[in-house]
This record gives C-alpha cells, sequence and structure tokens, in this order.
C-alpha cells in the first residue's frame, strides 16, 4: 500500500499546493508533477473523464509522486469503488450540505471497522501479492475523504458535518457558495468572504484542517496569517490557458504590436 504523503504533510501542517486536473491525459499529470505540487484532484464532476482515464491519471500521479485525490460525480457506491480501486488516495465530495453525504461516502470507501467498502485485490492491494487482512487495515489509515462546501445551507450544517472523524480537510467552493448566495461568480463579494470565514472559524472549532481555491496571490498572505496551509491554485485548463495567453500577449507587447 503507497504512503498517503499529502496526508502526512497536511498532519505536520507543511504547506501544499494540489490543482484540479479536467484534461483527461497523463502527460498534464507528470508536468504537474514535476513542477512540484503536491497533490491532484481528478474531476469527474465538471470533466468528461472515463474510469479507464482515472486509473492511468492515478499511475501517472504515483510516478511523480502526487498524492491523486479524485472529485467524484455523486455519492454512489459503485462509483466511489471503482476510483478507489484505480488507486485513488482519497475522494472529494461535492456539493455536501448534510452529514448524511459524508456518513454514506465513508460506508462506502472505507473497509470494516468504519465502513463496508467491497473488498478487492485489485491494484491498490498489489493484486493480492500480501495478505489482504493487512492491506485492509493499511487502505483505512491512508484514505482521505474531504467534503466540499458550496452552499449557503453547507455553511449553515458545516459544524455537524466536520464533526465526523474520518474528515481529513475542507475544501471551500466559492464560485457555487456566490450563486447560493445570488451573487454568482462575484467570489470577492462581501456575503461570500463572509460565509468563507464562517466556514473557517468552523472548520477551526472541529480542528479540522481547512483547504481554500486561491484566487490570486494577494490573499496568500491573508490565509497565511489565518493557520491555512492547503490551497488548490485552480484547474489545469485555466492554469494552462493563462500561460498561453500571458506569453503570447509578452511578446506582442514587446513587438509594440496591439
Amino acid at each position: 500500500m503507497k504512503v498517503n504523503t499529502l496526508k502526512e504533510k497536511i498532519a505536520r501542517k507543511q504547506p501544499v499546493y494540489g490543482l484540479f486536473v479536467s484534461i483527461p491525459h497523463p502527460v498534464i499529470i507528470e508536468m504537474i508533477g514535476h513542477a512540484e505540487y503536491d497533490f491532484v484532484i481528478i474531476d469527474l464532476e465538471h470533466a468528461p473523464t472515463s474510469m479507464e482515464s482515472v486509473e492511468e491519471l492515478v499511475r501517472a500521479a504515483e510516478l511523480v509522486g502526487l498524492t491523486p485525490l479524485v472529485r467524484i460525480s455523486k455519492v454512489e457506491r459503485a462509483e466511489i469503488l471503482k476510483v478507489l480501486d484505480c488507486g485513488a488516495q482519497g475522494i472529494v465530495i461535492p456539493h455536501v450540505e448534510q452529514l448524511e453525504q459524508v456518513e454514506e461516502a465513508i460506508r462506502y470507501a472505507y473497509y470494516h471497522p468504519v465502513g463496508m467498502r467491497s473488498l478487492n485485490s485489485g491494484r491498490p492491494g498489489v493484486f493480492g501479492k500480501y495478505p489482504l487482512t493487512e492491506y485492509i487495515g493499511e487502505a483505512n489509515e491512508q484514505l482521505m475523504v474531504v467534503p466540499m462546501i458550496e452552499s449557503v445551507e453547507g455553511v449553515r450544517q458545516s459544524a455537524q458535518i466536520l464533526s465526523h472523524p474520518q474528515v481529513s480537510f475542507v475544501l471551500e467552493g466559492a464560485a457555487d457558495l456566490s450563486q447560493s448566495l445570488g451573487v454568482p461568480w462575484q467570489t470577492e463579494h462581501p456575503d461570500v468572504r463572509h460565509a468563507l470565514d464562517e466556514l473557517h472559524a468552523t472548520a477551526q472549532q472541529c480542528e479540522v484542517p481547512y483547504a481554500t481555491v486561491t484566487r490570486g496571490v494577494g490573499d496568500m498572505s491573508i490565509w497565511v496569517e489565518r493557520g491555512v496551509h492547503i490551497y488548490v491554485l485552480g484547474d489545469d485548463r485555466n492554469t494552462a490557458f493563462r500561460a498561453y495567453a500571458q506569453k503570447r500577449n509578452d511578446y506582442r507587447n514587446a513587438g509594440g504590436q496591439i
């Protein structure tokens, strides 16, 4: 069983950096790893990624020392089982508004005695090379379950949601939260900021690490002061697009072209 280095780094309160991955190609994962990120969140909610691609992306993450998490599309037994059997070391649950959603995901994701994940000797268990009774315990130790809070109701219920001992950290979703508050895409709106502050305060009270989706380097000092050390720096598509556009603009401007 591979050690979950992200889990270890978070326990040490070491700053960690990740990206959502929506382009289902292993080369993207390799580039992110060589750029010295700590983890990726392979996206099944907003991206047309097949389960076969998930396994290849996970394999690429292992190659370059990234912890592979998967944002599932829904809390559903078969999907959770398959992404974990592909080798994902954790799941991110979108749109969590009730503790029951987390409880259900944990039941599908963890082996006995925590949950009732279906037994299998696939690639995470090295195809049965070692005793599966040992693998079960190790798998439970390495797994991460991460609820995403991205609605008014989610923030309202966050104390209950974060009370579950198997919650590894909480990830904010300011974009959908802004829509829930009636100000879509206005992630800097005072109402959105207030809701995120409330979620962060709840996470601190529950002693659950808080992860922010950063939207500019200007916010970094604020989150560092608040003790946040888990940063999701957007996704691969936007990161690549902005880099491409910036490079073109730099050369165009250097040539005096409009």
